[in-house]
């Protein structure tokens, strides 16, 4: 993203954008209560998080937040939001369309029982997001759907995703729900929207067809690399960098 783009967002926030849109996301508010978690306090990511509404609501509900964003702006009013009520939310500000530039410790493997995405296009940026996911751990993604229909959103395609573009985009994961369509938003106008919930499966990872012990485990999960190598791959200690491309954020 480039510097005109932050400049533009930190813009649009200084100005109140979103500010009367405090309620979550509503595919968040319907799966946060069925998601199951061995943590006493669970851990969340918020990817393109804005002022925060989805994050402040996970963290009133008991997880730790990591909220990210290429806007200062917003994490400043989410930082005041979390400060006042004392909720367990670390503003972090950071380009997810730049990986040369990110902190080094963003996303590591094996850190969030949760990540959430919504509304922002990127979708190479899953296969990251799958990586940080612990095993078990769960993906709720939503995003603008391409559409002739008169609703709100982006105007150009360029900033929604195809049909069945998300579905393709979280192979190696279990799918627990998928749907593409137009629902009303709270404020009664319309949205076509593709919505998922995946999780990373708790089946263990096999090497020379064998379970893979702790410390093979630990091997293929270093920080930085993706978890869905092949067993060969393995065997060979070949690992996939996480590969990230530019798209434009969209809230």
């Amino acid at each position: 993203m480039s510097r005109a783009d932050q400049d533009k967002w930190n813009l649009r926030y200084r100005e109140g954008a979103y500010a009367t849109r405090s309620h979550p996301s509503a595919l968040l508010a319907e799966w946060l209560p069925k998601l199951k978690s061995r943590e006493d306090h669970p851990r969340a990511i918020d990817v393109a998080c804005g002022a925060g509404r989805n994050a402040i609501y996970l963290a009133r509900r008991g997880w730790q937040v990591d909220a990210v964003d290429v806007s200062e702006v917003a994490l400043d009013r989410l930082s005041e939001t979390a400060n006042a009520e004392n909720l367990p939310i670390t503003c972090i500000q950071a380009d997810l369309e730049d990986a040369a530039h990110r902190p080094a410790d963003l996303f590591v493997a094996d850190r969030y029982d949760l990540a959430i995405m919504i509304r922002y296009t990127n979708l190479p940026l899953i296969d990251t997001l799958k990586g940080i996911l612990k095993a078990g751990g769960y993906l709720i993604v939503e995003e603008h759907l391409v559409t002739e229909a008169d609703v709100v959103g982006p105007r150009s395609p360029q900033f929604r995703v195809a049909p069945d573009a998300l579905r393709d985009a979280v192979a190696g994961l279990d799918i627990i729900a998928y749907r593409e369509g137009t629902v009303n938003e709270p404020d009664g106008r319309s949205a076509a929207l593709a919505q998922l919930v995946a999780r990373y499966p708790r089946r263990p990872l096999l090497l020379a067809g064998r379970p893979m012990t702790a410390s093979r485990k630990t091997a293929a999960r270093a920080p930085g690399f993706t978890r869905r190598e092949t067993p060969l791959a393995l065997f060979r200690g070949i690992h996939t960098q996480i590969e990230s491309a530019t798209h434009s954020q969209i809230r």
